[in-house]
């Protein structure tokens, strides 16, 4: 594995490597965390391994410490979409696209017609009989009579795999530290809703848990709650997959993955259910996802993400995604595409609190 940009040390890699999911649900996890750490060879303890989590994250070499929460489970809906913006007025259309508060993420990408992609967020529908896709609709509707340009929803279809993990060289190399079992054990629930105190819990925890010995006593503060329930409720959000995983996020820039290709595929439908879980167990694969076709537009029904450090990492993977394709369908050279992104034009996250109070009974 390459060196990374950053200037690491090796508790920075091992923190790294070790805690981005799996991280303690407990009342003090980083005396948990450094416990885990010293069994496998880093000497460090709760308080110093707190003191580093805080000081990486100030620093940017990662993006937050905490819970990262799955907005499909909160509420609303969300999907891909891409748009053809001519060249002599991209700089316009992005800016009209950007100016929507539904408008997450923006990518210029590179492809000869569909060269921007963005990601709409929105609360459920506020008719009853319509959903949150019927609102992505007439979120599309606006931004294709503002900028003059049609629009191609691409919602997800089915998820094989969302898991982004960028490790680095040193102690943990496997990243294969597991803590969420510590703490309460927990049930799911089978409501669909949030009631009003978990939707401020959602609200608070969004952004990243506070970067202190006890995060979870300081997030009860926050909200007025108890920290037993906090710490059950989020436990048990992980098990409903209202949390995807808690941890550190890292800044995978800083980390010197610089190149993500968006490989696309036009899969036979009786290989996706075979192809699906294959692409989504290859490590560096960091999100996997069927979505649908545009007849004479878009012929591609299956996206995998990946990332690279240089452009040639990045091209080897893509080569191993091709292979493994291989294995399951006659994979020609017209059915397949990798789209690297070459600016982006809007990052702002997903608006959580809206989705959450739209859910909220």
């Amino acid at each position: 594995m390459q060196e990374v940009d950053a200037d690491l040390t090796a508790l920075d890699r091992a923190i790294i490597n070790a805690f981005q999911g799996g991280f303690p649900v407990a009342e003090r996890p980083f005396d948990a965390a450094a416990a885990a750490l010293r069994e496998r060879g880093v000497d460090v303890t709760g308080p110093e391994l707190c003191e580093r989590v805080r000081e990486l994250d100030e620093e940017g070499i990662l993006s937050r410490f905490g819970a990262l929460v799955n907005a499909e489970e909160i509420g609303g809906a969300a999907s891909l979409v891409a748009m053809h913006a001519p060249e002599d007025r991209y700089d316009e259309v992005a800016e009209t696209v950007n100016e929507f508060t539904a408008v997450a993420h923006n990518y210029e990408r590179e492809h000869p017609h569909l060269n921007m992609w963005f990601v709409v967020s929105v609360a459920d529908h506020p008719d009853p009989d319509k959903d949150g896709s019927d609102r992505v609709e007439e979120v599309l509707a606006e931004i294709e009579d503002a900028t003059g340009q049609e629009t191609y929803n691409l919602p997800k279809l089915r998820e094989f795999h969302v898991g982004a993990k960028f490790l680095v060289d040193g102690p943990v190399p496997d990243g294969d530290v597991d803590l969420s079992g510590l703490g309460p054990d927990v049930s799911p629930s089978d409501r669909g809703t949030l009631t009003p105190d978990e939707r401020d819990l959602v609200v608070e925890i969004q952004g990243g848990l506070p970067v202190t010995e006890t995060p979870y006593a300081d997030v009860a503060a926050a909200v007025g709650a108890d920290v037993d329930w906090v710490i059950e409720t989020i436990k048990r959000f992980e098990r409903e997959g209202k949390v995807r995983r808690v941890g550190v996020i890292p800044n995978h820039y800083a980390l010197g993955y610089t190149e993500n290709g968006m490989t696309v595929w036009d899969v036979p439908e009786d290989a996706l259910d075979e192809v699906g879980p294959a692409v989504a167990d290859l490590g560096f694969v960091t999100h996997c996802y069927e979505r649908p076709r545009h007849a004479g537009v878009w012929e591609y029904n299956f996206f995998a993400m990946t990332h690279g450090r240089t452009e040639a990492e990045s091209e080897r993977r893509i080569a191993e995604v091709r292979e493994l394709m291989d294995d399951y369908w006659d994979v020609g050279a017209d059915d397949w595409d990798t789209l690297f992104s070459t600016r982006i034009l809007k990052k702002t996250g997903i608006r959580i609190a809206d989705r959450a109070d739209s859910n909220t009974a």
